[in-house]
């Protein structure tokens, strides 16, 4: 008989794995060894790319026929900072007043602990559900993304493998559990703009070119520019620079050139190709006014999308809302997700713990939110398979 998983000890265990992306340290192993005794179907898929790392991730299903019910997640957790400023080792999975401690506690190795622990419980009770249960787990999340799981689903995709629905473990709420639950994602696209003049003494200007100037026009031109208002589902989209610099290193000379990076979260009234056309246009425009060279490079992380509320979201809901009594929002605000990879081949919301302490130093987890998150997916097996 498999061993019923429990969600603390579970956690605790994959805290003290450093697994700090793009390093596995174990992570992946571990996840297949609880599966494997779960008698899961475990798949290693190892991917990797020019110039970037090699990833391990993981697809287990357990069963072969429909509907195949999914969770995903991802056991890589970004670096800890100043490891002498956590009040215990960032890898120490410490219990402390009622919370428990670690790199990956809410982001999101307490997620994976949950929906393992949830599934262990649900196949001791239900051994005849007609369906199947998979999990996606990757390594590469909070990294570039890009041997991860944007792989495993080209991978699923050329197997023919159906994934009728997926819950994507990420913290969702953040304050408390139960506050949300995230059906979509807005878009994200990155501009790296350099503009190249002719470098020359302040004090002669007429003989020089600044490329500062232009770059400041660009910027105010593209800040002010209202991309849109929102939608029903999608806050208004938003321009934020996040680097500005120059090749200049005294404080008498003009730059020969002058760079600038920003980021742009979309909804669904744009796309990366209409962005890019508004972006260039206004570039273009400028810079030649200005007689500066631009250089232009686009990096794209992901499109808006939303997985229209049907029948199993509405479920999850009133589950949420029963073990939490708190009803959801349902939200599309926030960063990226792998949910912008999965939706592709499957519907997909993101419901997890509480992430207000992610990514920062003492990153942490409410024991009794693990309780309750393991009851929910729990719950929401039972009913889905009903």
């Amino acid at each position: 008989m498999a061993k019923i998983i429990n969600e603390l000890s579970f956690t605790k265990e994959l805290i003290k794995i450093p697994s700090v992306t793009p390093i596995d340290a174990g992570a992946i192993d571990l996840v297949t060894k609880r599966l494997k005794s779960l008698g899961f179907k475990c798949t290693i898929l190892n991917f990797k790319d020019k110039n970037t790392p090699p990833i391990k991730n993981l697809y287990a299903r357990l069963g072969t026929s429909s509907p195949n019910f999914c969770f995903a997640g991802h056991t890589d957790v970004v670096p800890t900072g100043n490891a002498k400023s956590w009040d215990a080792g960032p890898f120490s999975g410490i219990v402390k007043n009622g919370k428990i401690y670690g790199r990956g506690a809410s982001d999101m190795k307490g997620g994976i602990a949950c929906f393992i622990a949830a599934v262990s419980e649900f196949i001791k009770d239900q051994k005849k559900f007609k369906g199947s249960i998979s999990f996606i787990i990757t390594g590469d999340e909070e990294g570039v993304a890009i041997n991860g799981t944007k792989k495993v689903v080209n991978y699923l995709k050329k197997k023919k493998e159906k994934i009728d629905f997926c819950i994507v473990g990420e913290p969702s709420n953040r304050k408390v559990l139960g506050q949300m639950m995230k059906i979509g994602r807005r878009g994200s696209i990155t501009t790296h703009l350099t503009l190249s003049g002719i470098q020359g003494h302040v004090a002669y200007p007429h003989e020089a070119c600044n490329p500062s100037t232009p770059l400041i026009k660009i910027l105010d031109k593209l800040k002010s520019t209202k991309l849109d208002n929102g939608t029903n589902n999608f806050q208004p989209s938003n321009l934020e620079i996040t680097k500005i610099g120059t090749d200049s290193h005294a404080d008498n000379v003009i730059p020969a050139t002058s760079s600038a990076t920003f980021n742009i979260r979309f909804n669904n009234k744009h796309n990366h190709s209409s962005l890019k056309k508004k972006i260039s246009t206004i570039v273009q425009t400028i810079a030649k006014k200005y007689k500066c060279k631009p250089i232009v490079k686009f990096s794209e992380t992901g499109t808006a999308f939303i997985t229209k509320p049907g029948e199993t979201v509405r479920m999850m809901s009133q589950v949420i809302k029963k073990i939490t009594n708190k009803k959801p929002v349902l939200s599309t605000s926030g960063g990226t997700s792998d949910a912008r990879f999965i939706k592709d081949i499957a519907p997909c919301v993101e419901f997890g713990l509480v992430g207000n302490t992610m990514h920062k130093i003492n990153e942490c987890v409410s024991v009794n939110d693990l309780k309750k998150l393991k009851k929910i997916y729990y719950k929401v097996l039972e009913t889905y398979f009903k």
